[in-house]
Formats: structure tokens, sequence, C-alpha cells
């Protein structure tokens, strides 16, 4: 059986052979919530696409040090570097202290993902947790001449920085086209350039959120967090990094840069990869109706809405396992629309698979095998899933295996015991244990 597990590389766009830098180890590091709000669906697709890859290198006998970060400081409302911090804003408007509602929602995204039957991360840091390390990081890219200050705020100098270590690699964006998009300043901005982002925001009287820095009593920028903690936990070089496909810019892109300028790559340019994680992956999004999610348009659900069938949307409810075996059903770099046609129809494929699983321990056993090669079979689930992780191509081979028992269980083929032992550990392994399902 090959066991070779090929990855496809955002950073190069291309699969590639996945080669730990520490043998039979594997460390990876996953952007997690801003929790101010409940989390969506679209957010839970990307954990639970990066639940499946941590249990199935977890499956292949690789040590994980899964790392997934809370945001609970930094990101603010717009995603770039102006307007109210996320979370403030939610205290101010409910009139609770920021760190309630930091509580509040990491406790509601906590029991969502295990509803979703989630292995919990090796680590969870949160922004606030390494705000000493953040300040250690821009301290060292100010010495390296990638930084400056104004008025209390740093700066990253994306232009002097792409004039030593290209800037755009991950999203394949060039600062020619990113300067001739991108509007003037006209004098609104403390930055140099429009392009530049933030490491450290001088906090205005009435932000909530702040501490002391050698600059201002302030914050630090969003992208500055995942740096910390990513490089804190896995090493200035690591395996893997992943993300939603909505990160790739300027979130990583920016993360790329802040790593690379404190750790001068320039000289190791001719190398394939500068940035600190060797492969770099993305979950793509989750449509409801043909529609991207939005709280804005009404277009949205909340996982309990579809648990308790509380919504206008579907006519009836659908359980953590149905809604995780729909997501299971796409690859994790396709879009998937969620709809009640598709729920509907993952729902009854999930049933099958459950009652094929219920008919194991009952089937007779004969002299010999027939009609079934358990070998070949188990080959093809493996490459399906060595593929970059194609748990859809999976879950066909799931119900062939289906197929199978139930023509066993009506008499038409035979079994002996030792392939029905190994059908049974091979069937409950992939449902149970890689993809993550439960018996409900």
């Amino acid at each position: 059986m090959d066991t070779s597990l090929v990855l496809y590389n955002s950073l190069n766009g291309k699969k590639e052979t996945f080669k730990p830098i520490i043998p039979n180890n594997v460390g990876m590091y996953v952007c997690g919530p801003t929790v101010y709000s409940k989390v969506h669906l679209g957010n839970c697709r990307t954990f639970i696409s990066f639940d499946l890859i941590f249990r199935y290198l977890q499956h292949l006998g690789y040590n994980v040090r899964y790392v997934r970060n809370i945001t609970d400081a930094g990101h603010l409302e717009n995603d770039a570097d102006e307007g109210e911090d996320r979370i403030a804003k939610k205290a101010r408007l409910e009139s609770i202290e920021p760190m309630e509602v930091v509580q509040r929602y990491t406790v509601d995204f906590r029991n969502t993902m295990a509803q979703f039957n989630a292995l919990v991360p090796s680590i969870e840091p949160t922004a606030t947790g390494h705000i000493l390390e953040q300040i250690e990081l821009i301290k060292d890219i100010i010495k390296k001449e990638y930084a400056y200050e104004v008025n209390g705020s740093v700066y990253f100098d994306v232009i002097k920085f792409n004039k030593d270590i290209p800037y755009g690699k991950l999203s394949g964006r060039n600062i020619k086209d990113l300067i001739h998009n991108t509007r003037s300043l006209e004098g609104q901005s403390d930055k140099k350039n429009p392009q530049d982002f933030a490491l450290w925001k001088k906090a205005e009287p009435l932000h909530i959120l702040r501490w002391p820095s050698p600059w201002s009593d302030g914050f630090p920028g969003w992208h500055l967090e995942c740096t910390a903690m990513s490089t804190k936990y896995l090493g200035t070089q690591f395996d893997i990094h992943g993300g939603g496909m909505d990160l790739k810019f300027p979130h990583h892109e920016c993360e790329i840069a802040q790593a690379e300028s404190i750790h001068k790559k320039s000289q190791s340019i001719a190398c394939n990869n500068t940035s600190p994680a060797n492969i770099w992956m993305h979950a793509n999004m989750l449509t409801l109706n043909g529609n991207k999610m939005a709280k804005s348009t009404g277009n949205n659900i909340l996982p309990a809405e579809m648990f308790s069938g509380e919504n206008s949307l579907f006519k009836k409810s659908f359980s953590p396992m149905v809604v995780r075996f729909f997501m299971l059903q796409a690859h994790y770099r396709s879009i998937v629309d969620l709809s009640e046609s598709a729920l509907v129809a993952s729902e009854k494929g999930f049933q099958r698979l459950i009652q094929g699983l219920s008919k194991i321990d009952t089937l007779p056993i004969g002299d010999k095998s027939t009609g079934f090669d358990l070998n070949l079979w188990q080959n093809k689930c493996y490459a399906a899933m060595n593929d970059d992780f194609n748990s859809p191509l999976l879950i066909a081979h799931l119900f062939d295996a289906v197929k199978y028992i139930n023509s066993l269980a009506n008499g038409l083929q035979k079994i002996n015991k030792t392939d029905l032992n190994k059908l049974s550990k091979l069937m409950n392994s992939f449902f149970f244990d890689v993809l993550g399902l439960l018996n409900t």
C-alpha cells in the first residue's frame, strides 16, 4: 500500500509530496475565529476541513501539534487598519466588558465545534495572551528596517520590503498592481504607502482594549498575532499553515512578509519556499442557496438554527453529523452550496452508511471470501485520502463497501472471519476516526 501523502500547496499552486521537517512529526497552524459573535457555518466548514486533516495525519501515525488561535483583540471591523475593534464594538453595543464578549463567544465556538465532533487542538492560544511576544516581533522588524513608527503607531513598510523580498507570493498579487489599484491616502493616514499595514495601533482615548508599548498605549495589528503564536509554538519554519480562502490576502500574505522580514530570508530567495510554513492550505467557501453567506442580506444561518430547525430557510432540522457529512462530501478546496435538497440527500446517504455499519457484526461467516477485493478497496481508500485529503472519494468507496455488506447480509456473497474482522476495522476507522462521524 502506497502511504505517500500528496498535498496541494497554495504557495505554488501545485500538489507536492508531504515531507515533514522533523520525521514523524507535524506542526500545523490554523487561523481561528474572531470571537465577537456566534460562529457561522462558513467558519465551521473551515475548521471541520482542518479537523479532517488533523485526524488523518494522526491516523497515519504522525505526532501532530495542531495550533489554532483565538483572536480576541486587534481585528478591526473592516479587516484593514481603520475602524473599531470588533470585540470592543460588540461590548459597547451590549454594555458589557470586552472580555465578557470574548468569553461568551469563545464558549459558543467550542461548544459548536464539539457538536460537530471536532477534536480539540493541541494548543489554542489567544492574541491577548501574547502581547509581549508581538511587541518583541515589532522591535525586531523595526531593527531590520522594515517598519516605521508614526504618532505612536507602527506600520510595516511593504514597498521597502518588496525591494529585498518579493511581496505577494501567496496570492500572486504584483506590488505594481497593488499600488495601481489602491486609492491614495490624501493625508488621511499616517502610512507612507496605502499598501503598508499596521503592526501596532495607538489607541484612541475611548478605545477599551489597550496595552503599554514602547510606542504608545495601543493594540497589535491583526496580522501580527498569528506570526507571534505560530512561530512561538511551532518554530520559525513549520510544516502546514491553514485557514479559510478569504484569509489568503491580505492576512496570510502579511504573515509571510512579517516572518520573512524578521528572519531576513532574502539571502535564500533562490529556494522555492522562504515563507514560515512549507505548505499553505486553504479551505474554500460555503455558500447558501447559491449565494455567499452574509448576515447583512439575511442569507445566513447559524449551526444551532440548523440543528433545532428554528429557521426560515429549511423545512426541517438537520443533525450536526448530517451537516458534517454534507461538508465532507465535497473536497475542502471546492466551493460547496448549502441547500435543503443537498442536505436531505446527505441525510439519506449518512443513514445508509450507519445501517451498513450496524450490519457488520451480524454477518454470516463463510470459509472463503467472494465478490469483493478487500485489499484493493483498502488501497483505494488510502489513495483517496493521500491525494490531498479527498474525502468525497473516500466516502464513495465506503458506499461501495456498504453494497458488499448488504450483499453479504442477503446471502449473495461470502466472507471469511479474517476478512470480516479487517472490513469491520477499516470501516469503523474511516467512518469514526478519519471522517470524525458519530452514530447519531
